[in-house]
Parts: C-alpha cells; structure tokens; sequence
C-alpha cells in the first residue's frame, strides 16, 4: 500500500467548502462523506478530508483555529506546468477563494503562487523544473 496523506481540514460552511475544492479539481468520495465530513481527493495519495467545526473538534481539545488570522501551515500542490499553477488559482479565486495573498514566485526553474479558501487555509500550487534543478546541482561551483 503506497503511503498517502490525509489532511484534515476545519470549515464553517461543509456545503460551500465541497463545491470550492470541487471546482479546483478534487473529487468527492461519497463513500467516506457525510453531514459532517467531506472527503476530497486530490490524487491517489492525497485526501483533504472537510470536517465541520463541531465534527472536528471531537479530534482535538485545542481550539480550532481561525486560518483568516493565522497560519498553522502551508500546503503545496505540485503540477505539471506554470499553465496548471495559474489555472487552478484562477479556480480557487472563482470559486470563493482569494487569490495571490502574497506575490508570484518565479525562478525560472520554478514558479509558485498562493491562494486561500474560504476559511483561510493557504495552499501554494507550484511547478518545478527537476531537470534544470538537477543540471544546476551537477555543475560545478
């Protein structure tokens, strides 16, 4: 079995949190959702699992944090090109969410932007050259 991560997510609107992530590309698995979850797949090893804030708060005795006031991490999602990275910026922001809290990052080898959903949590979709990155590494200093 291939090790996949799951990453729990804590949001007001459960209906309004499916649709966004829906709309920038995950697929609801109906078979591990409910009223107070909604279990989004990104890829085969890669779920954002959607709990309401009551639901969520049976995991933890800490309180749920408000993600438009703080950060408690960044999650990047890698894509196949630049083309891909803005596109699903683009969907995130028609969706409800914000996009480009913080300025492009362009290296040339790579490029990054941000967006948040509508609760605040910070995804960085980004692209890599792994070729320039490896021939950049095998040059001498």
């Amino acid at each position: 079995m291939p090790k996949m991560i799951f990453v729990n997510l804590p949001v007001k609107d459960l209906a309004a949190a499916t649709r966004f992530y829906q709309a920038i590309g995950c697929k609801k698995n109906d078979r591990f959702s409910d009223e107070n979850a909604a279990s989004m797949v990104w890829s085969d090893t890669i779920t954002f699992q959607l709990l309401t804030h009551a639901y969520f708060s049976t995991f933890t005795r800490r309180p749920i944090a408000n993600a438009h006031e703080t950060t408690g991490m960044l999650i990047a999602l890698s894509h196949d090109s630049r083309g891909q990275v803005d596109a699903i910026v683009e969907a995130a922001a028609a969706a409800g969410g914000k996009a480009d809290p913080r300025e492009r990052q362009d290296m040339g080898f790579m490029y990054v932007r941000t967006f948040e959903d509508p609760d605040g949590h910070v995804f960085e979709p980004m692209w890599m050259d792994v070729a320039a990155v490896a021939e950049q590494q095998a040059e001498p200093a």
